[in-house]
């Protein structure tokens, strides 16, 4: 691994790290982004039935998250209402070229003075998995973040054990940065966290890669890739 960048201070001498833009970035909105296979939106109640018919009895889904599985809608609904509740984060819906919902991802740990925000509380049913707009939900809370909302530092983070979250951040383009120890206790056991992240000066290239990705000439209309995203990139 290279050695970080710096800047020596003018006082001292000694090595400080290089000077950044230090305006705060902009808190994420409830607003809708659009895509060729579909949208990602602002999470809420309407969704709530849709959403519980696409994960209703696919309990493999919830080991790795703080809450499920529900054993019926209104618990599952009391936990979308308390997503869309909640004051330190602001929940997305992913939404199909026909409009039903079959996702849900939160920009969260949100800190726009550091400029530094989350995705997570990722939860695809079966339907949204290895699909186009699976990843393309991805690309669009990515730019999102980077662009219109002035983020420099945009973070994955799983249970160490995830071992499927783990390959998907890496494939998204992700960063592994290495696992905090004893981080957290979810259900009474214990979590080990691995980070991951996506620095704006590398967006440009993950960009690219996902643009290249979900184009006409790389998916076709039956949804099969040419080449892999990862290929794009490298």
């Amino acid at each position: 691994m290279s050695e970080p960048q710096s800047e020596r201070d003018p006082e001292t001498g000694q090595p400080v790290g290089p000077q950044v833009d230090a305006k705060p970035a902009r808190w994420p909105e409830r607003t809708t982004l659009k895509g060729r296979f579909g949208r990602v939106e602002a999470l809420s109640m309407q969704h709530a039935g849709e959403l519980w018919r696409a994960v209703d009895r696919h309990d493999e889904l919830w080991p790795y998250m703080s809450a499920g599985p529900f054993t019926n809608e209104k618990t599952f609904s009391d936990w979308i209402r308390l997503r869309i509740e909640a004051k330190d984060s602001v929940p997305y819906a992913i939404v199909d070229s026909v409009g039903k919902p079959c996702g849900v991802a939160v920009l969260m740990e949100i800190r726009p003075e550091m400029r530094v925000i989350e995705v997570g509380s990722i939860v695809y049913a079966p339907a949204l998995q290895r699909t186009p707009l699976g990843t393309e939900a991805q690309y669009l809370l990515a730019r999102y973040a980077f662009e219109a909302l002035r983020y420099r530092r945009y973070e994955w983070k799983c249970n160490a054990l995830n071992a499927p979250s783990r390959r998907a951040a890496l494939r998204y383009g992700f960063t592994y940065e290495g696992i905090l120890r004893a981080h957290m206790v979810i259900k009474g056991r214990n979590r080990d966290t691995a980070y991951f992240s996506m620095l704006d000066t590398e967006w440009p290239s993950r960009k690219a890669a996902f643009e290249k990705w979900l184009s006409v000439e790389n998916l076709g209309a039956d949804g099969r890739q040419k080449k892999r995203l990862e290929e794009l990139r490298t």
